[in-house]
């Protein structure tokens, strides 16, 4: 399967940037590209549906702010949402460096949003709904796909027209949501934030305590024995979306490792999912 369309996120100047170099690497398998790191130069994967349901979700491949896995998070999960009708958007967002960016702890964030303004700006084209568009990540995408899904009231990008970048769901899998040590996932954290943020900055990326009655609803999967990143990240944020009021549905497996989706097929472990979008209001 291939996309239809990989457009560049900017059409101009890439908000935040500054003068200097980073050298794109990629991974892949067979002439297929599997991951990326010391991205620099984000775009969006475009995969439209042949029979659309006027959904759609925008993907956040995980890597630890470090990398992004691209593939078994991203362009094989957009496969099995078009399968279902659903639009599939795969974001290669920046990932954050001091050397390309005025303030790294807000670059992921920015792409996240300019992917939902440029998604909900061409609903029209892509037979979207514009209250049906989703946002999912996986470990530190999830994490981003979070930020997102909390922060939307601050425009970090330009946005002449207005438009919301609220997403209208959120579908997170084993996601970094916390930046306490005491269940914070250090790396993501130190690569997101740097080695010694302030308690303001903390505060303001630790998602679970980002969460008011205007959050989306939301779908959580993760694993209990999770070494990486642990479950309480997830536990916590679905507390923090009860007591909000806001609608959450949460999947926890016993055992699996990180990232455990990899290993399983995403049009069976996607069920849930498929089941749980065709529930929203």
């Amino acid at each position: 399967m291939s996309a239809q369309q990989i457009i560049p996120l900017y059409a101009g100047e890439i908000p935040n940037s500054k003068p200097g170099h980073m050298k794109e690497l990629q991974a892949s398998q067979n002439g297929v590209i599997t991951g990326y790191a010391k991205v620099s130069n984000p775009t969006l994967t475009i995969f439209l549906p042949e029979h659309p349901t006027g959904t759609a979700v925008i993907i956040c491949p995980g890597g630890g702010y470090i990398g992004e896995t691209y593939k078994g998070e991203g362009t094989d999960i957009a496969g099995a949402f078009i399968k279902q009708g659903i639009a599939a958007f795969v974001l290669k967002y920046r990932l954050p460096s001091d050397s390309i960016m005025i303030d790294k702890s807000v670059g992921p964030l920015q792409d996240a949003q300019q992917a939902i303004k440029i998604v909900r700006e061409h609903a029209a084209d892509w037979k979207i709904k514009p209250n049906r568009i989703g946002i999912m990540g996986f470990s530190a995408g999830g994490h981003l796909a979070s930020t997102a899904g909390t922060h939307f009231n601050k425009a970090y990008i330009p946005d002449s027209l207005n438009t919301s970048l609220r997403p209208d769901f959120m579908i997170l899998c084993y996601p970094v949501i916390s930046t306490d040590p005491e269940i914070a996932h250090m790396g993501s954290r130190t690569n997101l934030l740097g080695p010694d943020p302030g308690e303001e900055k903390l505060k303001l990326f630790s998602n679970e305590l980002q969460v008011n009655k205007d959050t989306p609803p939301v779908w959580i999967t993760h694993s209990g024995d999770d070494p990486a990143v642990p479950v309480e990240n997830s536990i916590r944020f679905y507390q923090a979306l009860i007591r909000n009021g806001i609608p959450v549905e949460m999947h926890l497996v016993t055992a699996g490792d990180h990232a455990f989706i990899l290993r399983l097929n995403p049009d069976e472990w996607m069920i849930p999912i498929f089941n749980w979008i065709k529930k929203l209001q």
